[in-house]
């Protein structure tokens, strides 16, 4: 079992930067792929980005190139630096734990990113 907790978001200005961390309990962090997803309102859940064990990352195409995942395995702590918001990344941000990089097998609460002048 893999608890997940996340932290970090918040209101932001069109343009601005936020930092999303993500902390992991259970005894499997190392192993599993982390991840972050967001759900917009009206909108299905989409993968932000998602980072294996040993440190390979896929994007998808909302915040590409606007964000970097990133993940310490001694802290049991995945990031999502995200840059150059937009609006339209208004959403909830999941961190996400799955054996392998497209598999989701835990969710975390959700924390909400708000992006407004």
């Amino acid at each position: 079992q893999v608890h997940l907790v996340e932290s970090g978001g918040g209101l932001v200005q069109p343009g601005g930067s936020l930092r999303l961390s993500c902390a992991a309990s259970g005894s499997i962090f190392s192993p599993y792929a982390m991840g972050w997803s967001r759900q917009a309102p009206g909108k299905e859940r989409e993968l932000v980005a998602a980072i294996a064990s040993g440190g390979t990352t896929i994007y998808g195409d909302s915040l590409k190139g606007r964000s970097t995942i990133s993940r310490d395995n001694t802290q049991n702590t995945v990031y999502l630096q995200m840059n150059s918001l937009k609006p339209e990344d208004t959403a909830v941000y999941y961190c996400t734990a799955g054996r392998f990089l497209t598999v989701v097998d835990y969710w975390g609460q959700g924390t909400q990113v708000t992006v407004s002048s």
